[in-house]
């Protein structure tokens, strides 16, 4: 299993704004190609501009064609014009990560 680990902070008093956004045009159009995140989740303690989200694929090519026909689909090309209007990201992180054989992922 391929985790796509994905990290954004938001300029600061930003952050409730870009996730009402996301929730109200990207959420739909990013479930549909890629399914539910394992976790999409705010930061509790330490920088409460940040937000992370996880995903999993069964490969390296799963993941490549699922972000290949989402980014051809015009709901979420519309999502991603709202959010650089509203300019609240300010950086995104992006690592991938297998699952260990001791505890491997279950669906």
């Amino acid at each position: 299993m391929l985790f796509d680990v994905r990290k954004y902070t938001c300029r600061p008093g930003t952050i409730g704004k870009h996730l009402e956004l996301y929730e109200r045009l990207g959420k739909a159009p990013q479930a549909k190609h890629l399914g539910d995140p394992v976790l999409y989740a705010k930061c509790e303690t330490g920088d409460p501009n940040c937000y992370i989200h996880i995903w999993a694929y069964e490969s390296a090519g799963d993941r490549e064609a699922k972000r290949a026909a989402m980014w051809k689909d015009p709901d979420w090309i519309a999502y991603t014009q709202e959010s650089a209007k509203l300019g609240a990201l300010e950086k995104q992180e992006n690592s991938l990560f297998n699952d260990v054989s001791f505890y491997p992922y279950k669906r």
